[in-house]
């Protein structure tokens, strides 16, 4: 039989691993959600999964001391952060390929405060990827996120402690996962701004009287953003849809 104080510290050693998710993971990290709320989030998400994860934990709170107590803390808490680091390169790296995006079509000069951060991007990289982060939440994909969390227990156990050679392994594929990703929602509107540019500077060696780079602006942003309409929804669709089987996957 456990006792009392064991089970105290077997519940916040699962609260370190969720915590430190919650704390990085896309959406729920936001700078606009409250700092409150992600902590009640954070406990309540604990709370929930402790009865199902608790016999995984309770080795390491039974008769620690406090050294062993410290390094099981700090343990669980790098394993969270790490799994939330690795679901938030994805948007990471969408946010970089939108502000792409935004240069190739002649819109990268409209800034935009980030949903995550306060530095100033395009506002086009602000509406992809608070849409992106929007879908994640509204094809349930965060539950993923959760159950995930649930299953990295098996992945990573408790007892094991945190591996630096298997996060930088893990970190690395999935940096080159996640900008490959955005590389191919970004890759259109990088073609078509090279077509365009080129084709301006072809007409200019044509009449090099005339300053066809001025007259070519509005062209750029009108194909631009007529091209955009037509296949944001495909593109958001592909993000979506490559995170997802990460999420039920990974």
């Amino acid at each position: 039989m456990a006792m009392p104080s064991d089970l105290i510290l077997a519940a916040f050693l699962v609260f370190c691993r969720v915590g430190g998710c919650i704390l990085i993971a896309p959406g729920f990290s936001s700078s606009r959600i409250p700092a409150t709320v992600r902590l009640y989030i954070a406990v309540a998400v604990s709370l929930a999964l402790t009865p199902t994860l608790y016999p995984l934990v309770l080795p390491l709170a039974t008769d620690a001391t406090p050294a062993s107590l410290l390094s099981a803390i700090a343990s669980e808490a790098a394993i969270g952060l790490l799994i939330g680091l690795l679901g938030r390169l994805f948007f990471l790296a969408l946010q970089s390929f939108a502000a792409v995006i935004a240069q190739s079509i002649g819109v990268g000069g409209m800034p935009g405060a980030m949903q995550d951060e306060g530095e100033q991007l395009p506002a086009l990289s602000t509406l992809l990827t608070l849409t992106a982060t929007v879908m994640l939440f509204i094809t349930d994909q965060h539950w993923e996120l959760l159950r995930g969390l649930v299953g990295s227990y098996d992945a990573m156990p408790p007892a094991d402690g945190f591996m630096p050679q298997f996060a930088l392994v893990s970190v690395t594929d999935q940096l080159t996962e996640s900008f490959l990703l955005a590389l191919r929602v970004a890759s259109p509107f990088i073609v078509f701004s090279i077509i365009v540019n080129l084709a301006a500077g072809l007409i200019n060696k044509l009449t090099p009287t005339v300053p066809i780079f001025f007259v070519a602006v509005p062209f750029l942003l009108a194909g631009g953003m007529l091209f955009l309409l037509f296949t944001v929804k495909e593109l958001l669709a592909v993000f979506s849809g490559t995170v997802g089987s990460w999420l039920a996957t990974g």
